[in-house]
């Protein structure tokens, strides 16, 4: 090769150089142009999904829907694949609610109850800042998850605001793809917590409004059925179920206080454990209806399963939690109490709920009063109709009777026939016994109603309270059926006997932690029932206590059973006729 061609082979080779050198920088670039513009392409994505998010948020008015759209979003704009919204209770430290993405229900329910606010969720709640972690279990407030709980290491929270004040907290783990939550991903967040607050001020207000427009027509039936005179127990209960159905409760109890004592009865009980209602006597000394009777205030409980204000008794909580006693009325003119109870695991009833029931049950008391009186004046008319019966008895029909008995009395002097004149003097001492007959029903006509002392009901309680301090316990009591009218005196003296009988020999030989009375008429026959779990009646045992109960009954033309299971307690059944008193 010559040193022209090798001069000129050199020289294309520099030309080529040349040409690829320029070729390079392009490609990088339209490299960096593409990236950039990828860059912007996904940040216009995000920013759309961002603002497809608020207004998603934005138009939901239900506020439980409202909350689980929010947590939705928020885990599709910050690819988590798990998201949490926790709702801060009213005391400020503890979460009431818990709102889940990307756990299934088997998950949940194998983990168990939700989180209340310890650990890292708490720490939102000391500190409402955002806070995003590489490694959940290096912070000092992380102390690990519940047995089942899936594996979660990155995090991010951000808090939610509505009008300053901190509603709940936005919680976000496990970035796709082994990532790590970035300033971008809270930026988004913190956006999308601004619009959150925003839409659940807005629920809230809609939920507000539509709790009132409830209360309003409700309240508007109720004054419709006051005005048209319906029964009283009609009227209480109109009242219990529209309480129960816009308070979201489960159950509805109406107690009323009785005569004499210092004890409250149950008049009536609809929904969940009704049945276990009806009828029970409760006192007014350390019950949840108690206090609120005797402080003529609301009173709540967080759960009634574990409050130590409902008295003892049989199990008739089962399932509920969350509960309220509204007294009926205010002041002197107190006429019962409302007790509303929700099912386990539903919020606490608040202020603000408690606010318009306090109202509603007022109504309660109008239709209390009206019942009275009406039924005074039903007796004032009953009254003044026996009054003028009595006085047309005495103005007409005595003197009539009176002057018919003298018309005879003067002509039987004048009748020469023996058999006849006797015949005569039988009539008008017939006419004397029938003006005696008149005279004395027309004294009854016109007497007041003797005072007789306090009724059944009133009796039994205040006997089941004088064994309590002997007994180390207060039994539990539920009266059923119209006590004081259908059974007679004699046999409630009767039954009051065999109540505390029993009730001694409970304190005596039982050695029980319980007992339970039932006290129930139907109008023909009345049933008085007592159970202990003590150690029951052995075999051997004396008799003349079981005897003297029995003998009672056999007077009274009824029965006399008893039964001691294997397993300790006694059970007790007194049941004997009844007629209207």
């Amino acid at each position: 090769m010559t040193r022209g061609s090798t001069a000129v082979e050199s020289a294309e080779e520099a030309r080529e150089a040349r040409v690829r050198l320029p070729q390079l920088r392009l490609d990088e670039l339209l490299q960096e142009v593409q990236a950039r513009l990828d860059a912007a392409r996904g940040t216009r994505d995000r920013v759309h999904s961002l603002l497809e998010a608020v207004l998603s948020v934005g138009r939901e008015l239900d506020l439980e829907q409202a909350l689980r759209s929010i947590v939705q979003a928020a885990a599709v704009l910050v690819d988590a694949e798990y998201a949490a919204l926790g709702v801060i209770g009213p005391d400020g430290r503890r979460l009431s609610e818990f709102l889940t993405v990307g756990v299934s229900d088997e998950q949940i329910a194998k983990i168990g109850p939700f989180p209340q606010g310890h650990g890292i969720l708490g720490e939102l709640i000391r500190n409402p800042e955002p806070l995003r972690l590489s490694k959940l279990s290096e912070h000092p407030a992380s102390y690990g998850f519940p047995p089942h709980h899936p594996p979660m290491n990155s995090f991010l929270g951000v808090p939610i605001r509505v009008r300053d004040q901190v509603f709940g907290n936005l919680y976000l783990t496990e970035k796709r793809g082994g990532l790590q939550f970035d300033e971008d991903d809270e930026s988004v967040l913190a956006t999308l917590a601004v619009a959150a607050g925003v839409a659940i001020d807005n629920a809230r207000l809609y939920e507000e409004s539509r709790l009132r427009e409830r209360w309003l027509r409700a309240s508007a039936e109720i004054t419709h059925i006051l005005l048209s005179g319906s029964a009283r127990g009609e009227v209480l209960r109109r009242i219990a179920e529209r309480a129960r159905e816009i308070t979201g409760a489960a159950l509805a109890v109406v107690a009323v206080p009785m005569d004499d004592t210092e004890s409250l009865t149950v008049e009536l009980a609809i929904g969940q454990e009704a049945e276990s209602h009806h009828g029970l006597v409760l006192p007014v000394r350390g019950s949840l209806i108690g206090e609120a009777f005797s402080g003529a205030a609301p009173v709540t409980s967080p759960d009634v399963t574990h409050d130590d204000r409902i008295s003892a008794g049989p199990p008739r909580f089962d399932g509920l939690g969350p509960a309220v006693a509204v007294p009926i009325g205010s002041g002197e003119d107190l006429r019962g109490v409302v007790l509303l109870v929700r099912e386990a695991g539903r919020t606490a009833f608040t202020d603000e709920e408690t606010e318009p029931l306090q109202g509603f049950a007022a109504q309660a008391a109008v239709a209390m009063e009206l019942a009275e009186r009406r039924r005074d004046a039903e007796q004032i008319a009953v009254l003044q109709d026996r009054d003028r019966i009595a006085r047309d008895l005495h103005d007409l029909a005595i003197q009539r009777l009176f002057a018919t008995g003298m018309t005879l009395q003067s002509a039987g002097r004048f009748i020469e026939h023996q058999a006849a004149a006797e015949r005569v003097v039988r009539a008008v001492d017939d006419l004397d016994e029938t003006i005696k007959i008149i005279r004395s029903t027309i004294f009854g006509l016109r007497a007041r109603d003797e005072i007789t002392g306090p009724g059944l009901r009133a009796r039994a309680v205040r006997v089941v309270g004088d064994a309590a301090p002997v007994l180390g316990f207060a039994p539990s009591v539920r009266m059923e059926g119209l006590l004081d009218t259908h059974v007679p005196k004699d046999t409630a003296d009767h039954l009051v006997a065999v109540l505390s009988e029993a009730l001694t020999n409970i304190a005596r030989h039982a050695r029980a932690g319980r007992a339970e009375v039932v006290l129930e008429t139907d109008g023909r026959h009345v049933r008085l029932e007592i159970t202990d779990d003590g150690v029951g009646i052995p075999a051997e045992g004396r008799r003349s206590g079981l005897d003297n109960l029995a003998e009672r009954a056999r007077q009274l033309g009824g029965d006399f059973e008893w039964t001691s299971p294997a397993e300790g307690g006694t059970r007790l059944v007194w049941r004997v006729p009844v007629t209207d008193g």
